[in-house]
């Protein structure tokens, strides 16, 4: 059987095996098969041995049917199962091309949507439902009353959105005002508006850099902190991805030796934590604790 084929085989199991129902026509739609092929899929499945349940025009694979148990530990995953894998690959430094790889394959059985669901709650799930669809369509969206974390301007973008950050915080566009690739905090957007226009700027896009601390930027800045047992416990708690850059420094110290894209992340980290943290030859952040410390002292 050729490895197209068999992926095809892979969605529809998950599809027909999912806590939601579907009939003929759904399951067509969202694989974009012809009826006829949907049909004769399913007619393999029969044929391999498995019960295949109707209720209604809905049709499943019942999970009694002989071998489905074993065949279902390799190739099912709950929903929080898919969404803890797609963070774990998300985790994968950027420029590791499996990463990407990784992605494809799970998005291709596991519905973008729907991990999104289990992810994003109230009032922002629309919003990223509806970028999601932008995405996958390749088409430009107006963000409505974007909040600017810079001087707290308020106003419409047009953007091309392409890709998102862990948990939906953010999002990947391309500006056509600025010629530039940003990050949008997904919490920040009033409304997504989706547009017909197609992305007129695909070739440019790229994710850009992103430190452990959430900050992202065109530069990269070598930090290196030596801490006690409370600061590294409370960094991988408040930043899971700091984690890959720790080692044990004996006598119950770590070393924290990463990149950064800028000095505002770590630097309110360490400031909480002076006490535990020393820092070893990292002249651009005791400058920045320094300013910072001067200032907050001013007021």
């Amino acid at each position: 059987m050729d490895q197209p084929k068999l992926e095809r085989l892979l969605r529809l199991m998950k599809l027909l095996t999912a806590n939601t129902t579907y009939n003929v026509d759904q399951l067509a739609e969202r694989l974009r098969m012809s009826r006829r092929t949907i049909y004769r899929y399913i007619d393999t499945f029969r044929e391999a041995g498995f019960v295949i349940k109707k209720s209604g025009d809905c049709i499943r694979l019942d999970k009694e049917s002989p071998h489905f148990r074993d065949i279902s530990q390799l190739v099912h995953f709950t929903e929080e199962e898919a969404v803890i894998l797609k963070n774990a690959i998300e985790s994968i430094d950027d420029s590791n091309l499996l990463k990407q790889n990784l992605k494809r394959k799970l998005c291709s059985v596991y519905d973008n949507k729907t991990l999104a669901d289990t992810v994003v709650r109230g009032r922002n799930a629309p919003n990223i439902r509806r970028l999601i669809e932008a995405i996958e369509e390749r088409r430009q969206v107006v963000l409505h009353g974007y909040r600017s974390a810079h001087g707290g301007e308020v106003r419409d973008r047009r953007v091309e959105p392409f890709a998102f950050t862990t948990n939906y915080v953010q999002v990947w566009c391309y500006d056509p005002e600025s010629g530039s690739n940003k990050l949008f905090k997904t919490l920040r957007i009033g409304e997504v508006e989706p547009t017909e226009t197609p992305w007129e700027h695909a070739g440019e896009h790229a994710e850009g850099f992103i430190d452990a601390f959430r900050m992202h930027g065109e530069r990269r800045i070598r930090v290196r902190l030596e801490m006690g047992l409370l600061a590294c416990n409370l960094l991988c708690e408040e930043y899971p991805l700091a984690e890959r850059d720790i080692r044990p420094a004996g006598r119950g110290r770590w070393l924290l030796d990463t990149e950064v894209a800028g000095m505002a992340g770590v630097g309110r980290f360490v400031v909480g934590l002076l006490d535990d943290i020393r820092i070893i030859d990292s002249p651009e952040l005791t400058d920045y604790l320094r300013n910072y410390l001067r200032q907050h002292a001013l007021r």
